[in-house]
């Protein structure tokens, strides 16, 4: 199991669980702020300089519009998902 450090995962009834569970359960702990490690970070790199670079929206619904669209174009390139996930690190 992977997590971040976020509180409720250091709660007494937490560690008490995984403790119970005999080494039939592996935690590998992130640091607190690792972008570097999150495939999505790289995702969003891209869609905000190659698809969308200097747009301007004149509203929320623009904006919608226009990231829908390029979310889109981007899920007909698979290579792009994966390179992604090597990025940060990750086996696919």
């Amino acid at each position: 199991m992977v997590w971040d450090g976020l509180p409720q995962h250091r709660a007494r009834l937490v560690t008490e669980f995984i403790r119970a569970q005999r080494g039939r359960l592996a935690i590998e702990r992130l640091p607190a702020y690792a972008p570097e490690l999150n495939p999505v970070e790289y995702i969003w790199g891209y869609w905000k300089h190659h698809e969308l670079p200097n747009f301007c929206p004149r509203d929320f619904t623009q904006l919608s519009y226009q990231a829908r669209r390029a979310l889109r174009r981007m899920r007909r390139r698979p290579p792009l998902a994966r390179s992604c996930w090597r990025q940060a690190n990750l086996s696919l």
